[in-house]
């Protein structure tokens, strides 16, 4: 059984956090250089320049293909998850941050910004241009060989 030390040491699991990790804090850096302001929401949420959620699961791909070997299953079946999110994030979540700024907009224009039926404005930064996908996805590959190779 392998102790506390080799886990943090050598774990893919661990990998992929340090990648996110990584990932949400350049978030905030690039906010803090872009808007000169200080913004810790950046830290947990979503959308932004790199994807976290790329950054994690191909680090996690990655990771497991040098442990494991690039042609065992579980970096076959890891690197379709990683696919399928990162589909997701510049896909499917996009489009629903891109409706939402709509319907935010048609709220503003018809009710003069009275989000009291709706409670709130509609969430508007979900997902994730092609270019962030991208970064994140290089960016996960870097950390998995700094800690695996």
């Amino acid at each position: 059984m392998a102790n506390i030390t080799d886990f943090f040491v050598h774990s893919e699991l661990v990998t992929a956090l340090i990648a996110w990790l990584i990932a949400q804090v350049m978030k905030m850096i690039i906010v803090l250089i872009k808007d000169r302001k200080v913004n810790f929401e950046r830290l947990v949420g979503s959308g932004g320049m790199p994807s976290s959620h790329s950054a994690l699961v191909v680090s996690l791909a990655a990771a497991i293909g040098l442990t494991e070997g690039f042609d065992s299953p579980l970096f076959a079946l890891s690197t379709v998850f990683a696919l399928v999110v990162m589909y997701d994030a510049a896909g499917v979540r996009r489009a629903a941050g891109q409706q939402a700024a709509i319907l935010n907009k048609i709220i503003d224009s018809l009710v003069k910004s009275d989000f009291s039926r709706t409670e709130k404005r509609l969430k508007e930064l979900l997902g994730h241009t092609p270019v962030q996908v991208f970064a994140g996805a290089l960016l996960g590959i870097a950390v998995a060989l700094w800690r695996h190779m």
